[in-house]
């Protein structure tokens, strides 16, 4: 069963299982309409690859998702030919590695990015980023934990 409930320290947390993935996939798009940037965190192994390849499925992304962790960057397309971007820093030592990798530039295009390891370069994200991050609860169970501010507009002044 997917558990989805609000906290005081968490808008969203979501308890499930791999055969639960659709239903978390769809249930985070339907929660955050306005968001195109989904940054996961989570240890080696976590499910975030796995949680994003649910993601771009739910979207009908034309092409496999697969990790990113060699080429940083991999693109999809959804049905009209619009791109998604599957991001891993992972090997990037910093966010300027990440600028001359591309990776701002995706994250900024107003397509759908869904970064795994933002805590590598934090501060190239748009406000209105969704952050989650995954707990590994056992072999075939995970949480994903989604802050009260994830996805909220960018404030005046700040950058978009």
């Amino acid at each position: 069963m997917v558990l989805l409930y609000r906290n005081c320290c968490f808008f969203m947390t979501i308890h499930y299982t791999q055969e639960q993935l659709p239903d978390v996939a769809k249930r985070l798009l339907q929660a955050f309409p306005q968001s195109h940037v989904f940054a996961l965190r989570g240890g080696m192994g976590s499910g975030k690859t796995t949680l994003v390849a649910a993601i771009c499925h739910e979207l009908d992304v034309q092409n496999t998702a697969s990790s990113p962790t060699f080429p940083i960057i991999n693109e999809y397309s959804l049905p009209g030919g619009e791109p998604v971007f599957h991001i891993d820093l992972y090997r990037l030592a910093n966010a300027e590695e990440a600028v001359a990798a591309g990776v701002e530039e995706a994250l900024y295009s107003g397509y759908y990015c869904f970064v795994e390891w933002p805590e590598l370069a934090p501060d190239i994200f748009p406000n209105n980023t969704v952050y989650g991050v995954i707990h590994t609860v056992s072999a075939t169970e995970r949480t994903l934990e989604l802050p009260a501010d994830s996805g909220l507009p960018a404030k005046r002044g700040d950058k978009a």
